[in-house]
């Protein structure tokens, strides 16, 4: 059994649009409707790449966690204090509870352990359960997103707000009429209910989104959260909007600060494919070796460049929380692995991973699926890891290895020491 630290945090509020409508039947349940030609269009086929649980999918009960070799590293968390308190995000939860109808909190809320947790996907057309936030009036969209604002930092909720609405150019570029490729199609979850003292926690997902956050008194865990585009770049009811330049010159700041013979370990020989992505929905017990090199070696100022990286991802939950995790991360810096696959220009597609016990971290510029497909010279198009990538479309995903994804080991401990 695992034991060591895991996140809290302080509240980050920020005030947002409203939602687009477009709605659907009823609260619960999305639209099966795919990409463009039927076929889904969040990410290439199957498993790794992320386009959700199949035959991967993994039941609570069976949950293990991502490990190096199928073995749970053990004295990693415990339960304890961070001092950074959990109000605000436990009064907003049962605030946006309460706005809910009778009919939509039963669709939205299930037990603390349950399998729903593990069910998340990052594509469109994929069936979803709880509140639609298309289906609901603008008052309880406010509820929603004021929840949203003190769970996650202002940059983690506007980087989830602008993934929303570029999901919408995507359906105003694909011919519309597809209410999976909207503002509205994104649903909250709820397992357990909000507490300061009680295990309880959210979900947040939809298209190219899925925020997992765990507490437990003042304790979060906010993995595995998905955060994607396609495009990444485009001008939406009339605002610019350019997603993962963070993410992107984050890695590229890293990569240029090692040495030739550094480089040498980090940089795979293979080369860059469609999708690279190894972490994706249905992939919770996905067994994967550390690769590239590790940070005992580096600098300072590689050991700062590698933190700097590491805290563009973490830095999407709300900065009290944040704070502690990056500390939990940097106790394990001297085991933290950087590998990289593809070329090393601002413009290029690559994939980075970032891999310690406590943190596993991945970016990958991948080939297009619904967005600028006519102009792609034979690349890219429909097929996903056929095409050639680019950062028009980008994936990225954090988790808590050895089981601290979902709070899961957290909620074992706590089982096991208070009942």
């Amino acid at each position: 059994m695992n034991k060591a630290l895991l996140a809290g945090g302080v509240a980050a509020m920020a005030t947002m649009t409203g939602c687009s409508s477009g709605s659907s039947d009823t609260a619960g349940a999305s639209s099966s409707y795919g990409g463009p030609g039927g076929m889904p269009s969040g990410g290439p086929g199957g498993g790794a790449g992320g386009m959700g649980p199949g035959a991967s999918e993994v039941k609570y009960a069976d949950f293990v966690g991502v490990t190096t070799d199928g073995k749970v590293a053990d004295d990693l968390y415990s339960i304890h204090a961070t001092n950074v308190s959990t109000d605000k995000v436990v009064k907003t939860a049962q605030a946006f509870l309460d706005g809910l109808t009778t009919k939509e909190r039963k669709a939205s809320v299930f037990e603390v352990d349950d399998d729903e947790w593990l069910a998340w996907s990052n594509v469109d057309g994929y069936q979803r359960e709880g509140a639609r936030m298309g289906d609901l009036t603008d008052k309880q969209r406010d509820l929603g997103y004021a929840l949203l604002g003190v769970a996650l930092s202002t940059e983690g909720l506007t980087q989830t707000r602008n993934i929303m609405k570029l999901n919408a150019f995507l359906g105003d570029y694909s011919g519309g009429n597809r209410d999976t490729l909207t503002e509205g199609a994104y649903f909250f979850t709820f397992m357990g209910t909000p507490s300061t003292s009680e295990p309880w926690g959210f979900q947040y997902e939809g298209h190219h989104v899925a925020i997992n956050y765990f507490v437990l008194g003042d304790q979060v865990v906010m993995t595995p959260t998905f955060m994607g585009s396609e495009p990444t770049s485009a001008t939406y009811d009339g605002e610019k909007i350019t997603l993962f330049k963070k993410e992107t010159t984050a890695g590229l700041t890293l990569l240029r600060s090692l040495t030739d013979a550094q480089r040498k370990k980090v940089i795979s020989s293979e080369s860059k494919a469609g999708d690279n992505l190894k972490a994706g929905a249905g992939q919770d017990n996905l067994e994967l070796a550390q690769q590239g090199l590790d940070a005992s070696g580096f600098t300072a100022a590689q050991r700062s460049a590698l933190l700097d990286l590491v805290r563009v991802y973490v830095g999407n939950m709300d900065d009290g929380h944040a704070e502690v995790k990056m500390k939990e991360v940097e106790e394990h810096l001297d085991d933290t692995y950087f590998y990289w696959i593809g070329e090393t220009k601002d413009s290029s597609a690559f994939y980075y991973r970032v891999h310690s016990p406590v943190v596993l971290i991945e970016y990958d510029a991948q080939s297009p699926l619904a967005y600028g497909t006519k102009d792609s010279n034979g690349g890219g198009g429909m097929g996903g890891p056929n095409g050639t990538p680019t950062q028009q479309h980008i994936h990225t995903i954090i988790r808590t290895p050895n089981g601290g994804d979902y709070g899961v080991d957290l909620l074992k401990l706590h089982l096991e020491n208070d009942h």
